[in-house]
């Protein structure tokens, strides 16, 4: 006798659901990747590429995964258990449509990095960095297709399979997320790692601030709240609401120190602010925004022959930290 069932509610919300837990979970598992594949091999040609928002992308990442699979995994037994008492619930148009659908994605997905693969072999532009994020693809878009194959096919109802392998994709993941923390640190740290951008970035609007101040008056000024005259809201420090230290060295420099809370590499190439150039029309030098968790300065001296040469006298500074 053939074996019917109406698909309810109920069948529509948890298969919906399951099969979007489950895009969610490959997508946050594919960019979680990605991202320790930027750190572990950096390339070359775009040393900055792999700093500018890696770690927020990567929190995005752990975080999507972290929460999603095990909603998947809860959705699943549940779906499962219902299987137990009722063998018509695996017939249900929703169902098939969903996981074949789903089927369809992964093998064209691997078709496409296949391809991808390929081509870029062929134009000899297969970097490590490069065929490493296209085998994550690949494997985990062949893992996919394997399983929901075997799961449309299998005909018994009790089935150890997709309870070892919960346990082994979920090994998996609790492994990855756990080197995310490795890689981004605690959540305090990535705290103390934002208030320090803050900090930068108000030393860099100091900077400008104080250069349209030599511009208009052709000195510098004497003390920040100088600044007022133009206009400026003084930022203060994030954490401590404190003062930035500020000091005119000479007619045509000047240094800005804030107290950091965290370290971030000075190496060349490994510079979280390597993308802030500074103001318009000067180069930064390089390294020029690294720090250590302390009080640092960095030193900008004013470029006069620059402004002189420029028809519109536009803003320029080049900055450079202070050595301890």
């Amino acid at each position: 006798m053939e074996t019917t069932k109406r698909e309810t509610a109920k069948d529509f919300f948890l298969h919906l659901l399951s099969a979007a837990t489950l895009y969610m979970g490959v997508i946050g598992f594919i960019a979680l990747w990605w991202q320790y594949i930027n750190f572990l091999f950096p390339d070359k040609l775009n040393p900055m590429g792999m700093y500018a928002g890696r770690y927020e992308t990567l929190l995005w990442a752990t975080s999507m995964l972290a929460v999603s699979y095990p909603v998947y995994v809860l959705v699943s037994w549940i779906i499962g258990r219902g299987f137990k008492t009722d063998l018509a619930g695996r017939e249900v148009k929703i169902r098939k449509w969903l996981w074949y659908i789903t089927l369809f994605i992964a093998a064209m997905t691997m078709i496409i990095d296949s391809v991808t693969i390929v081509f870029n072999f062929l134009k000899g532009d297969l970097t490590i960095q490069f065929f490493l994020k296209l085998l994550v693809i690949l494997a985990t878009a062949a893992a996919v297709f394997g399983y929901y194959l075997w799961d449309l096919k299998k005909r018994e109802i009790v089935s150890n399979l997709p309870k070892k392998l919960a346990w082994i994709v979920g090994a998996v993941v609790l492994a990855s997320i756990g080197y995310g923390f490795v890689l981004a640190g605690s959540p305090a740290k990535q705290r103390d790692i934002r208030f320090d951008e803050r900090r930068v970035n108000d030393l860099q609007n100091l900077q400008y601030a104080i250069v349209d101040f030599w511009q208009s008056r052709q000195e510098l000024p004497a003390e920040l709240s100088e600044l007022d005259v133009l206009g400026y809201a003084m930022p203060a420090d994030p954490a401590t609401g404190e003062s930035y230290g500020y000091t005119a060295t000479g007619d045509l420099s000047f240094e800005l120190c804030a107290e950091f809370a965290a370290e971030f590499a000075i190496d060349e190439g490994k510079d979280r602010y390597s993308y802030y150039t500074g103001p318009q029309g000067v180069a930064t030098l390089p390294k020029g925004w690294g720090h250590k968790a302390q009080r640092t300065c960095f030193e900008s001296v004013i470029d006069k022959d620059f402004f002189e040469s420029q028809m519109n006298y536009k803003p320029g500074a080049i900055s450079a930290p202070i050595r301890d």
